[in-house]
């Protein structure tokens, strides 16, 4: 017997079988045209009345349907057929039926992967057919139908007391704004006019997740492998970038060297023409890391998201830029939970934006979606009397993680010519407005930036690498 036709039986006599597996079936599955007739009636009747028909009814059904008398005769046939039942196991028709479903599905998405390149396809793109294809393995039962709030009572108790796997910063006030670390399967945005610090940022951290002995994977789309990898050694052997080139061979290879018997963790710098590179190639990348040099990143650094592609739209013609750029922050937001770690973006302030000593969500450049999808963003701001002190503001604009008016702004310090972030000392922090302590003196609502940030770095003299 074909489990087609098994599958038909037991959707027609197993009530139980039927409402755990019919949310996942769709009539393309069926190749046969008798077999999707016959589903479609079956599946139609008990999405109506919310319960499985009788061989009577179907028979029913389909003489008010108008056709052919070949598939009438057909259908009929199958339908006389689905009389004769016998009971069998359902967990392991269910299993049967979850690989079925991932079997057609596969297949249906080679044929219209077909059809893409061939032409006769116009809904996708052929950057597309990556994506398709990992759909259709997806394909999966959920066997999961929510969160019971009182019959799951213990389980929602030790989740509250797990303990959630983060990537910590080496900046205090942001370990603090994010409860210890950016979490798994989160899209994290600093917010920066050109200029300001975004690439700084994200290479200040990857370069302390690097120390941390962790993988990471730094994505660029805007300077080439070898200027990231630049800033990073600056940041790392704590030298200066205009005196890297100075340092004999020998003795940058033994410095690097050292740093990489401490971390133990990994760096790969992939390098993408710029609005070239979408989720898709992403997940190739990640794929093609994990067989041929066995990585496998822990935190995914993409410099930066405005000049990614979208692996659903074509830009320019009849999308957006509010649409578009929120496709590509769904999607790369997609790609961290897929695999399970944390993505660091950035984004341009407006023309507006780029003068606002006060940056806001809506200094967001081309879609207001971008934020609406992040789940921690911040901003970047830079002033005149602010680089004379080698400090950078930094401001919460939205956070998941933490009460966003908990420190809302503080002021980190910043080495360019190391590419480094350091802590500053409490008595800086006195320009904030939204920590414990940290308010602004009433009588004095402007605020005098040459008077409450000084403040002296950490001392780094004596840290040898």
């Amino acid at each position: 017997m074909r489990l087609e036709t098994t599958i038909l039986k037991n959707l027609v006599h197993n009530e139980p079988y039927a409402r755990k597996v019919l949310p996942f079936l769709v009539k393309e599955y069926f190749t046969d045209l008798t077999d999707r007739s016959v589903f479609d009636l079956i599946s139609q009747f008990i999405q109506k009345y919310n319960k499985t028909p009788t061989v009577e009814i179907l028979e029913l059904s389909l003489q008010n349907t108008n056709v052919k008398e070949q598939a009438y005769s057909d259908a009929s046939n199958l339908i006389k057929e689905l009389q004769d039942y016998q009971d069998i196991d359902t967990n392991w028709l269910v299993s049967e039926t979850e690989k079925f479903c991932r079997d057609k599905a596969v297949y249906n998405a080679i044929l219209k992967s077909i059809g893409v390149l061939e032409g006769t396809d116009k809904t996708t793109n052929k950057d597309g057919i990556p994506s398709l294809l990992q759909e259709a393995l997806g394909v999966c039962f959920d066997s999961s139908v929510g969160h019971d709030y009182f019959e799951d009572v213990s389980n929602r108790y030790d989740s509250y007391h797990n303990v959630e796997t983060r990537v910590p910063f080496d900046l205090d006030l942001f370990n603090k704004i994010t409860k210890g670390g950016l979490p798994n399967k989160t899209l994290n945005i600093a917010l920066a006019g050109t200029g300001v610090g975004k690439s700084l940022f994200m290479c200040h951290v990857a370069a302390s997740t690097l120390s941390q002995g962790k993988n990471v994977l730094y994505i660029t789309m805007e300077m080439a492998e070898e200027r990231i990898a630049e800033r990073i050694d600056a940041n790392l052997l704590n030298i200066e970038m205009d005196q890297i080139k100075d340092l004999p061979k020998q003795m940058f290879e033994s410095r690097v060297k050292k740093i990489s018997d401490k971390s133990h963790g990994k760096l790969i710098i992939k390098e993408y023409p710029t609005s070239s590179a979408h989720s898709g190639h992403f997940k190739s990348l990640l794929n093609e890391l994990a067989l041929k040099r066995s990585f496998v990143p822990e935190i995914i650094f993409i410099d930066y998201l405005n000049i990614c592609t979208s692996s659903r739209f074509k830009p320019g013609g009849s999308v957006n830029s509010y649409t578009y750029v929120k496709a590509i922050a769904e999607e790369l937001r997609g790609l961290a939970v897929e695999f399970n770690l944390p993505i660091v973006s950035a984004t341009q302030t407006t023309r507006s934006g780029f003068s606002n000593t006060d940056v806001d969500l809506t200094d967001t450049s081309e879609s207001f979606g971008l934020p609406a999808t992040a789940d921690f963003m911040f901003a970047l701001i830079t002033t005149e009397e602010l680089e004379q002190l080698n400090q950078i503001m930094v401001k919460q604009l939205k956070n998941r993680y933490n009460d966003p008016s908990f420190h809302k702004r503080f002021v980190i310090g910043v080495d360019r010519a190391k590419m480094k972030l350091y802590d500053l000392e409490q008595t800086a922090q006195k320009l904030a407005d939204s920590g414990p302590g940290f308010a602004v003196d009433d009588d004095e609502p402007e605020i005098n930036f040459a008077k409450f940030l000084k403040a002296k770095p950490k001392d780094f003299s004596g840290i040898k690498v």
